[in-house]
């Protein structure tokens, strides 16, 4: 498979090197220094692009590879708002995306175990719950997310839950978001429940960022090809 990263920080490096591993080619790497080569004739020789890029350029570096008739697997978080109008460009312009906003094989363990345990505390309310997150201070957007993700998977199974916030104690209806940015942490997400008697956490930790990496061109060999709109739900068997 030929692969076009754009975004070549270290997330793009660690994709260009576990590409590289499972035989794949990297016809073309976009990033500040040449980003006029995100262009048509450009994009001609990738058939897949991997972008992780910023919340404040995303929008546009997908919507330029589906002009190029290329297919995009995004891992950028922070600009979702922009999510339902890029959903939509790329099914008129008829081709095919697929966004995580985690790509780590164990987060997305950790997404099925959320939404299981959420479905079973729905019937003891004695329990409060909130959701802390760890990153390295280059990280930009905060929340994370993944933890953005934990969240909107808790409130439907909790009826008493109707939305989160970042940072605050909340209020009954409410799942509080605590963030810190310090050191060169990848990653840690806990979803706490606590009550007056005990406290239940399940907790992920990222070791690096090959796991995450790897999981972008799982998503690029699983998208190549295809049409339409993906998510890890597609790519897992979970």
């Amino acid at each position: 498979m030929r692969l076009g990263i754009i975004g070549y920080g270290k997330m793009g490096h660690e994709i260009e090197n576990i590409a590289l591993k499972r035989n794949h080619e990297i016809t073309l790497i976009v990033d500040l220094d040449n980003y006029d080569d995100l262009n048509p004739d450009k994009l001609k020789t990738v058939d897949v692009a991997v972008e992780f890029t910023t919340p404040g350029t995303a929008y546009a570096n997908i919507r330029k590879c589906f002009d190029g008739n290329v297919p995009v697997v995004s891992g950028t978080t922070g600009w979702l708002e922009h999510y339902e109008r890029i959903t939509e460009y790329c099914l008129q312009k008829n081709q095919a995306f697929f966004y995580a906003s985690n790509y780590s094989l164990g987060v997305n363990i950790l997404f099925s175990i959320n939404r299981y345990l959420a479905g079973i505390m729905n019937n003891f309310r004695d329990y409060s719950v909130e959701i802390e997150e760890t990153h390295h201070v280059q990280k930009l957007d905060a929340p994370s997310g993944t933890a953005i993700t934990l969240a909107d998977d808790i409130i439907p199974a909790l009826e008493y839950k109707d939305r989160w916030i970042a940072e605050g104690n909340g209020g009954e209806n409410v799942i509080p978001i605590h963030s810190s940015r310090k050191d060169m942490i990848p990653g840690i997400h806990t979803v706490k429940y606590d009550s007056e008697y005990d406290t239940l956490e399940i907790t992920h930790s990222a070791k690096g960022r090959t796991g995450f990496a790897m999981g972008a061109v799982l998503a690029a060999e699983f998208l190549n090809g295809k049409k339409g709109i993906f998510g890890m739900k597609d790519l897992l068997p979970f």
